[in-house]
């Protein structure tokens, strides 16, 4: 029997589902996945589901974690290497960690997440532009640091869980990055956890598809 539940939102969409799942996968918690569709259709369940009233939330053995900085930490509690073994670069993954959930609001309304289609050349405001650059910034003096492939080095870490969501929108909307960034773009989206999380969102039904991302402003769709 699971010793708990997770909710998400719509696997297609919902980048912070995302973060928290690979978060919960990468402890091995035993956990039961209940997936509730965005939108004005799923909104009432998600909202009696949850304490905050937005995903994800995870029941673990009487624990109850909602945000998914919060969810990985309770994660990195549960099994150990979830964050690096040395303390100056296990401050600088917390640190950008932090920065991703709190910032980069206009890339996130710019380019929205969807992982079933491709917008080329879309959503480049000045502000989303410079919020790239910004993350580019980022990946390269962890990358120089560690050697990768991922942020940290050679395991995929919660780090790399807070920026996959990011992965998945330059792949959908593919800004021109620099070679260090495709190559860190191509390492996180062939990870096993990626691949599960793309099949199972492309296999969602219909039903759940919502216009507002599947035609977002500004997007040349391919």
């Amino acid at each position: 029997m699971p010793a708990g539940r997770l909710v998400l939102g719509t696997r297609r969409y919902s980048s912070w589902s995302l973060r928290g799942w690979l978060a919960v996968r990468l402890a091995g918690l035993d956990v039961e996945e209940v997936v509730l569709p965005l939108g004005a259709e799923g909104t009432p369940a998600i909202k009696a589901a949850t304490p905050s009233g937005l995903v994800p939330y995870l029941e673990h053995r009487g624990a109850r974690v909602w945000e998914s900085l919060a969810i990985a930490e309770y994660c990195a509690e549960q099994k150990s290497g979830l964050w690096p073994a040395d303390p100056a670069a296990r401050a600088h993954a917390r640190s950008i960690a932090a920065e991703m959930h709190a910032g980069f609001r206009a890339l996130r309304q710019a380019m929205p997440m969807n992982l079933g289609r491709t917008f080329p050349g879309g959503g480049r405001t000045p502000e989303a532009l410079a919020d790239i650059a910004r993350i580019e910034a980022i990946w390269r003096e962890a990358l120089a640091a560690s050697g990768g492939p991922f942020l940290f080095g050679r395991e995929f870490g919660l780090a790399d869980a807070m920026f996959a969501p990011v992965v998945t929108r330059f792949l959908t909307w593919q800004p021109e990055l620099a070679p260090a960034s495709r190559a860190y773009v191509a390492a996180v989206r062939a990870h096993p956890l990626m691949e599960t999380w793309y099949a199972a969102a492309l296999a969602e039904p219909a039903a759940w598809l919502l216009d507002k991302y599947e035609n977002p402003p500004g997007a040349v769709s391919r």
